[in-house]
């Protein structure tokens, strides 16, 4: 469960666009089942300045917390407001209705330079 059409992280997150505007930021399938049944989702104010590697906030599962990185500079335009009560979404939909932030990138090509499909496959296989 890896769409071609992202770009990824190596911590995980997957990012939606091609930086000509703002993208959407998640985290992956593989991240997701490797946390488990996730109960909480603490996210940054619209807004917000990131730093590519920054702390964009937390997920908490059954089984542990996990920090959520900014794969990108720029500003919080947009957060998904319906993981404050249904943080489950991302267990089901990771790519879908369980995405988190939308960031309005600093450098558009920033996106280009984070990993395809092919490379976060081999990184989840190693």
């Amino acid at each position: 469960m890896i769409p071609e059409d992202l770009r990824y992280t190596a911590e995980h997150e997957w990012v939606a666009g091609d930086g000509s505007g703002p993208v959407r930021v998640g985290i992956t399938h593989f991240a997701q089942d490797a946390l488990g049944d996730i109960v909480y989702v603490q996210l940054p104010d619209e807004g917000t300045v990131v730093q590519a590697g920054d702390s964009l906030g937390e997920i908490e599962s059954t089984k542990s917390v996990s920090e959520i990185y900014a794969p990108i500079a720029g500003t919080v335009v947009a957060r998904n407001a319906t993981l404050a009560d249904e943080p489950e979404i991302i267990n089901g939909e990771p790519y879908a209705a369980g995405w988190l932030v939308e960031i309005a990138p600093d450098d558009p090509a920033s996106v280009a330079a984070l990993l395809d499909a092919a490379a976060y496959r081999a990184l989840t296989e190693s």
